[in-house]
């Protein structure tokens, strides 16, 4: 079975939920695990998740923000904290990891991947 992260970066915005919620309903029909990261970049920092299955999803979509939080954490800003989110990321045992959020967001996910080289494992970008 793969394992997938989702996290919410930057300020809150609408349809955020419906990312979340769209992205574990179809993780559920691949038979994927989805693992949510909670407030953005921190989160993975911290190693602050909660599993997402088809119930704790249930009535998310009217709700505003996000189900996970969000923060504005940038983990390139703050010394050893790149390296954390690549150590949280092999102990979670995550094969990709969806990034919302704004240009911040997709560009620490950009920067991440292509100084890895891929690694974390392809992350795909929403």
């Amino acid at each position: 079975m793969s394992r997938v992260g989702i996290l919410t970066g930057g300020g809150d915005c609408p349809g955020l939920n419906a990312v979340i919620r769209g992205a574990v309903r179809r993780a559920a029909r691949e038979n994927i695990t989805v693992v949510g990261i909670k407030n953005g970049w921190k989160g993975l920092i911290e190693n602050d998740t909660v599993e997402l299955g088809l119930e704790s999803i249930s009535g998310i979509l009217p709700k505003g923000g996000t189900i996970l939080g969000t923060s504005r954490t940038n983990p390139y800003k703050k010394p050893g904290d790149i390296e954390k989110v690549i150590d949280n990321y092999k102990k979670m045992k995550l094969d990709a990891l969806i990034a919302t959020g704004g240009e911040d967001t997709l560009g620490v996910a950009n920067k991440l991947s292509k100084e890895n080289k891929g690694y974390p494992k392809p992350l795909t970008m929403i």
